[in-house]
């Protein structure tokens, strides 16, 4: 018998490539790159199956012991031969090879299933010795293709693995070849070129240098900016004191390794004047001291004002952040300056109640006695809507100082015609409030922040108080120390004489 080149036509269907016509003496399937015929797959050996044409027909020649190869569904014997018909499939791991004559060429269709392999079909004892059949016995005519197509096909694996063949279904460069030792050929320790000690002179040259540029232009380089003048201060300048000591531009008051810098804040900000407590709104939202008080801005910095600016950039329509998977908003979009009244309707929450705790009796007598004149008895006005008008009413005409012009009683205090041309329990003048409400509430007034608000914006910490138990109160100069409001303070308190 006599083997000789044959044309093959492979049509790679699970590549999706056009047809490539191989003309070889025998076509290589397998998984190494080597192979006429590349299937990768694990389940594919490196050189797994062959075909080849001798004396007219077309032989399949099985090399796998692990994975196997079936005709037809028939595992094909190790080392034997097996003739082509047209109509044939041939399985290859999950690949399927169906085998049809084009003239003189074999054509062989790849497909690629996922279906049960070879290896499977083996191991659960579905080839046709485990069911009962007996394999068909080779003939002597095949038993002698069978070795003449082992010897062709013995050289030829010897050589599978430094094959340098470039396959025009796997093109490869070539790699050179210095010998018939280079295939088995591995390089040891004493064979390896060492680094030249230059490398390892100028590295460390190297290092050295940028060690020194380092040190030198660290403060330049690398220091943030310089912190507000409250926390580079030795001594306190205001009392009560909000801190248990002066900073004095300690890095590590604030900084530490094993605590955070919100707990650090909070832990100094603990003084009987000042406790750093936040509103469950913030608590909520995972806020701490730092989202609101920042630092390394300068020295004319000051935190407790430019957390105003903060207030304004967070709560903007513009800012798309969410806080615990909620969002935030511009604020009184259609109150003008956070007037609390909407078609007649008080939208204001009213005081939390934990800042009810922090007013002092005489209020809460106040309230009572603006409530009662607000309306007659018997009155069908929402009770809620009543105590809230109350509420407001009464935290702005007790000790408030009347400032920006506004006319003022006989102890210089807001009174209701301060804010209102005319007032009734049935007809009020909602109107002026809306352009009043900015006189006293525009913000900042100096230094180097003044335009943290505009002078025709309302001051955000004016009405929603942060840290409810502080000891000291804040806005003090909007407030008359020396004014002893008395219970029976009247609504109608006109302005003093000029």
């Amino acid at each position: 018998m006599q083997t000789e080149a044959s044309k093959f036509i492979i049509n790679r269907e699970d590549l999706n490539v056009d047809p490539v016509t191989l003309v070889t003496d025998g076509l290589k399937i397998g998984r190494a790159p080597s192979c006429e015929l590349v299937l990768n797959h694990p389940m594919v050996s490196r050189l797994h199956a062959g075909i080849n044409d001798a004396d007219g027909r077309y032989y399949l020649y099985n090399f796998s012991h692990s994975s196997g190869t079936t005709l037809n569904g028939r595992v094909v014997a190790i080392e034997s031969a097996e003739v082509l018909a047209d109509g044939d499939v041939v399985q290859i791991g999950p690949y399927f090879l169906r085998i049809s004559r084009a003239g003189d060429a074999l054509s062989i269709g790849v497909t690629l299933e996922v279906a049960m392999t070879v290896a499977d079909s083996e191991s659960r004892g579905e080839t046709p010795q485990s069911q009962g059949q007996q394999a068909p016995q080779p003939s002597k005519e095949s038993t002698e293709v069978a070795a003449a197509l082992g010897v062709f096909w013995e050289k030829r694996k010897r050589e599978a693995g430094k094959m340098q063949h470039v396959s025009p279904l796997r093109p490869q460069k070539p790699q050179r070849v210095l010998g018939k030792a280079r295939f088995n050929w591995t390089p040891t320790r004493d064979l390896v070129r060492p680094w030249p000690f230059s490398v390892f002179v100028w590295g460390f040259a190297a290092v050295a240098v940028l060690s020194i540029v380092a040190a030198v232009v660290y403060a330049q380089t690398y220091s943030p900016a310089p912190i507000s003048s409250a926390h580079a201060r030795g001594k306190f300048t205001s009392q009560p004191p909000v801190a248990r000591q002066a900073n004095a531009t300690n890095c590590t008051a604030c900084h530490t390794l094993t605590v955070s810098m919100d707990k650090n804040c909070a832990s100094c900000h603990e003084t009987p004047a000042f406790r750093p407590t936040i509103t469950d709104a913030h608590k909520a939202a995972g806020l701490g001291c730092t989202a609101c008080h920042v630092e390394h801005q300068g020295t004319e910095y000051r935190p407790s004002v430019a957390s105003l600016q903060t207030c304004t950039n967070c709560h903007n329509d513009a800012n798309k952040k969410t806080y615990n998977g909620h969002g935030v908003h511009t604020p009184h979009p259609q109150t003008g300056f956070g007037y609390p009244v909407v078609n007649g309707k008080w939208v204001w929450t009213g005081l939390p109640d934990a800042e009810k705790q922090q007013k002092t009796p005489e209020l809460q007598r106040i309230i009572d006695n603006v409530r009662s004149q607000l309306v007659p008895p018997n009155s069908a006005r929402d009770p809620d809507d009543l105590h809230r008008s109350a509420e407001f009413h009464a935290l702005h005409i007790h000790r408030v100082k009347a400032v920006g012009g506004l006319p003022a009683n006989r102890d210089g205090e807001l009174s209701c015609s301060s804010c209102h041309k005319f007032f009734s329990p049935v007809n009020v003048d909602r109107e002026t409030p809306r352009a009043t409400c900015g006189t006293c509430h525009n913000g900042d007034r100096g230094g180097k922040f003044e335009n943290v608000l505009a002078a025709d914006k309302p001051n955000c910490i004016s009405c929603h108080v942060q840290h409810l138990e502080a000891r000291r109160e804040w806005g003090r100069a909007l407030l008359n120390d020396l004014s002893a409001a008395s219970p029976n303070l009247q609504l109608g308190d006109a302005p003093p004489q000029k």
